[in-house]
């Protein structure tokens, strides 16, 4: 059905292909990962808005795919395999922070440039070709086919994207993503920190522990929450506050239980999980707790000190996805397996800052905050 489904949206981009011209400067964002203006596709944006020179932007949003689901929904399905197809037709880019199926049936024009820019900036996890199989991996590699510029952050990276896309190395560039240039503003990020201390006047001056855990696909089933709060209030002083940024999916199954209660201020617990966006709670957060997300790659730039939850570690490596590297050696903080430990490395507050300084000089190639700039400059204006 999903086939069809990509069929139909390739047949009508092909009629507009046919007797519609591309329109010079038209950029299609699809953005069916992260809509928001802190993705890399939403900073390109802001970034070419800024220049003024008459780009014009035309988006295809989750929510927009998300439409064409419902069977009642016929208004979304005219505007996803009609109206979209014929923006992608006439846009001189694409650029894209997603996978999108539907382009495996698609060729463009030559002068057409395709860019992925991803969601992520650096990865622990296998993805993509590595993991995919069967007719997904065959359509995900046939979509891929039509990148011009997938973008990355450093060589070693452009080395692992090259394999994991199923592209060849020349069309893999290191100029850097747009999202990690605001972690080198220093007004923007004030700006950030004031909004939202503003916001939560009650956490100002406190010790911000931000938890960022991946979502596990058994979740859907039964969501939890890994790491013991109470263990965490009982035993961390009364300044240090947990702000817990979880899956959507788990969010709303720890609102709707009974411990609901204890996530206040009062329980030094807050829950995050629907604020907009990640890169300020990462700018005002004093530590990380995670485990296998890629959020590592953006908080490694402000030097601070990352502790690794991996309390599922061999299950996840043998029954997930699986990792690049030898993930206690590769992640740049001490791994610990319970929350009793983790509370205890928070307390004594002793990290390895050089292992953080070359984990961040092997993940980046510049350290500047102009990746915007530079995309720019190789690509919409040459």
């Amino acid at each position: 059905m999903k086939t069809i489904g990509y069929l139909i949206f390739a047949g009508f981009y092909y009629v507009f292909r046919l007797f519609c011209k591309v329109k010079k400067k038209k950029i299609f964002c699809i953005m069916t990962h992260d809509g928001s203006k802190d993705s890399n596709v939403g900073v390109m944006v802001e970034y070419l808005k800024e220049k003024k020179e008459g780009y014009s932007f035309f988006y295809l949003k989750k929510s927009e795919r998300n439409r064409v689901k419902n069977i009642h929904n016929l208004q979304g399905k005219l505007v996803f395999f009609i109206i979209k197809p014929y923006h992608l037709a006439t846009s001189e880019f694409v650029m894209m922070d997603n996978v999108f199926l539907p382009m495996a049936y698609i060729k463009f024009r030559r002068r057409v440039r395709i860019l992925q820019l991803w969601h992520g900036t650096g990865t622990i996890k296998k993805f993509g070709q590595d993991v995919n199989t069967g007719r997904l991996k065959k359509l995900e590699k046939m979509a891929n086919s039509r990148i011009t510029h997938l973008i990355v952050n450093s060589e070693k990276t452009k080395k692992l994207y090259a394999h994991v896309f199923g592209i060849e190395e020349e069309k893999v560039f290191v100029y850097g993503l747009p999202r990690t240039d605001l972690f080198f503003d220093n007004d923007k990020i004030n700006e950030r920190k004031q909004r939202f201390f503003k916001q939560y006047p009650m956490l100002q001056g406190k010790k911000l522990v931000l938890y960022v855990p991946t979502f596990r696909d058994q979740e859907y089933l039964h969501p939890k929450l890994a790491l013991d709060t109470e263990v965490f209030c009982k035993e961390m002083q009364e300044e240090y506050v947990l702000l817990l940024r979880v899956h959507p999916f788990v969010a709303e199954a720890l609102e709707k239980s009974q411990e609901i209660k204890t996530y206040d201020l009062e329980k030094q617990v807050i829950s995050m999980s629907s604020y907009p966006d990640i890169s300020t709670l990462l700018l005002v957060s004093d530590f990380v707790i995670t485990d296998y997300s890629s959020v590592i790659f953006e908080y490694c730039l402000m030097r601070r000190p990352i502790v690794f939850y991996a309390y599922d570690l061999e299950q996840f490596s043998d029954f997930g996805r699986g990792f690049y590297e030898s993930y206690e050696e590769y992640v740049p903080g001490p791994v610990t397996r319970d929350t009793k430990s983790l509370v205890e490395l928070l307390k004594k507050n002793h990290f390895d800052i050089d292992r953080m300084e070359a984990f961040r000089r092997e993940s980046y190639r510049y350290l500047d905050g102009k990746s915007a700039e530079r995309i720019y400059l190789h690509i919409f204006n040459l």
